[in-house]
């Protein structure tokens, strides 16, 4: 028979309305952001007297030289050209400074047949003994007009060169000169720090800029001109000077390296444009088009950008990318890609560890690995950074990032229904907003009452079918001595982000609903249900569950279900 209502009956539906809500709100798990941490770089002692020489290869493979390490071109063309070389233990120390002696051997193999200029004296510098490694390269750096001494006949071969000193060497032996016409003399167009550049070097510095020889990284305007060199920039340098002279290809424009040769990248290219000229960003460009967000990612910004590749995108499940372009997944799409822009420029420099609020208002999660030279973005990892462009920067990523309140298995499949209609398409078994239909098993906690097995602790079977876009049905059974089925239908919400923990970000579906309880018995009971509850999707299988119950038969019984169920 079907129960009535009595005064109790009400209050307790009451108490259950104000426990579903506080079932559905959202507890925020917040993880601290733990401040940067530098590794200070390790300076080799100027008292060395023999240094260990890098040790020629062929088709050279080093070990911390990575395919997407910035200055791979100019380091391995120059490898296998034998110009420069790996250590004897297959390393090439990039970022290891570079001395006035190992940068004069660096010119002897880069220049070997310059014109001598001028003659050492027969004593040579005083510091350089006749057996030094590298005195024949020290003397052939002098006579082609390339590096100079100190006064007191000193040539400090110990001593770190600093980068605008190894400029200076290089427009000196090539001869090059600043034009007056065509490009700007005016360097502070090209470097945020033009003025730290003294006076002697500014003529010098002016004609290796017009020649496209300046290679500035992270920041394509930053010169650092007192920073010693390293042998990565070393490598850079001596690369587009060959170039300049036509003895190797220029970098090609679409090479994430070409944004940092000062000159290349002075035409204010922004970060579409950018994308769109490189073969490895094709469906970004895509998908940036598709929703909309081009003309403001040409703003000024600046922006950073966490840049999948197309990679990336192919290895989302299958169908996703043509779903993503649907018009009726368009909100979704921005929502993702709005996910992989953070408001400001932000190089890998100034990144640390914890979170970061994107465009889409949900923040992604930093790591830094400094021991390693790697970044990760949630469950992604940059693979090339810091590649500048005039409105901000990009960083290439290797996954795809998804917003917590994004379900890319819930997308509308094309040609489910139009726009303009006036019922919802019922496909028993969908997706819904919540997140995907399931079937599985829980444990109830009984919370009041006495007349069903809703009110004791038992075990029970749940799923959930969705009807619509926001409907389902959630019959569940609930085993015990007065066995329950229940038969709700339920209005599901958008997910919302319930936090994180540790590099995972959740977020939780509520929802709230009504239908019928009937008590399996010799007397069979049917009342009125009341149930609300969250759906918590982990992964693409599987989906936690928590709700609270409310059967009205002979007695009002109330119960917290908890389980887990397998989406299908």
């Amino acid at each position: 028979m079907f129960s009535s209502f009595r005064r109790p009956s009400a209050r307790v539906a009451l108490v259950v309305l104000g426990m579903t809500a506080a079932t559905i709100t959202p507890i925020v798990i917040s993880t601290p952001a733990s401040s940067q941490t530098t590794v200070p770089s390790t300076t080799p002692s100027p008292e060395t007297q023999s240094p260990a020489t890098p040790s020629p290869t062929s088709s050279v493979n080093l070990s911390d030289v990575s395919s997407d390490y910035w200055a791979r071109p100019f380091i391995q063309a120059l490898a296998d050209n034998n110009v420069i070389s790996g250590f004897p233990d297959g390393s090439f120390r990039p970022n290891q400074g570079v001395t006035r002696a190992e940068f004069a051997a660096l010119i002897q193999k880069a220049f070997p047949n310059q014109n001598r200029i001028r003659q050492l004296s027969a004593g040579g510098f005083r510091d350089v003994p006749a057996g030094y490694w590298a005195a024949s390269a020290i003397q052939n750096a002098y006579e082609t007009g390339f590096l100079a001494g100190y006064p007191g006949n000193e040539f400090r071969p110990n001593e770190q060169i600093p980068k605008v000193q190894a400029i200076v060497a290089i427009t000196s032996g090539l001869g090059l000169t600043g034009s007056t016409t065509g490009s700007s003399t005016d360097l502070s167009t090209y470097y945020n720090d033009a003025s730290a550049i003294p006076n002697y070097a500014v003529a010098s510095v002016t004609a290796a800029t017009q020649s496209n020889i300046v290679v500035n990284y992270p920041d394509v305007k930053q010169l650092n001109p007192q920073q010693p060199l390293t042998r990565a920039e070393a490598a850079a340098l001596l690369y587009q000077a060959l170039a300049r002279q036509g003895r190797v290809q220029p970098i090609a424009s679409n090479l994430p390296a070409s944004q940092y040769i000062v000159g290349a990248t002075q035409t204010g290219t922004d970060i579409v444009s950018l994308a769109a000229s490189s073969t490895s960003l094709t469906t970004l460009t895509s998908l940036l088009k598709t929703a909309g967000l081009t003309d403001i990612l040409q703003q000024p910004g600046p922006y950073t950008v966490f840049a999948p590749t197309d990679q990336a995108f192919a290895a989302l499940p299958a169908a996703t990318l043509q779903q993503l372009q649907q018009p009726e997944n368009r909100d979704a799409l921005i929502k993702i890609l709005s996910y992989h822009v953070v408001p400001g420029a932000v190089t890998s420099s100034q990144l640390s560890t914890g979170e970061l609020k994107t465009s889409e208002q949900s923040p992604v999660n930093i790591q830094i690995d400094r021991a390693n030279n790697q970044v990760s973005v949630n469950n992604a990892r940059v693979i090339q950074a810091d590649v500048q462009a005039s409105n901000g920067v990009i960083h290439a990523i290797n996954q795809v990032l998804i917003p917590p309140d994004v379900n890319i298995s819930q997308l509308n499949q094309p040609g489910t229904g139009t726009p303009n209609a006036t019922t919802p398409q019922v496909r028993p078994g969908r997706t819904t907003l919540g997140g995907p239909s399931y079937i599985g098993v829980a444990g109830n906690i009984g919370l009041s009452g006495s007349d069903t097995a809703l009110s004791d602790g038992n075990f029970a079977a749940i799923s959930k079918i969705g009807l619509t876009r926001n409907i389902s049905v959630r019959p569940s059974v609930i085993f015990g001595d007065d066995t329950l089925f229940m038969v709700p239908l339920t209005l599901d919400f958008s997910p919302r982000t319930a936090g994180s923990v540790g590099n995972r970000t959740f977020a939780i579906s509520p929802y709230i609903g009504a239908g019928v309880a009937i008590e399996a018995n010799l007397d069979t009971d049917i009342g009125l249900l009341l149930t609300g509850g969250v759906d918590l999707p982990i992964g693409s299988r599987f989906t936690v569950t928590g709700g609270v119950n409310a059967a009205f038969l002979d007695e009002t019984d109330v119960g917290l279900l908890l389980g887990v169920g397998y989406n299908f």
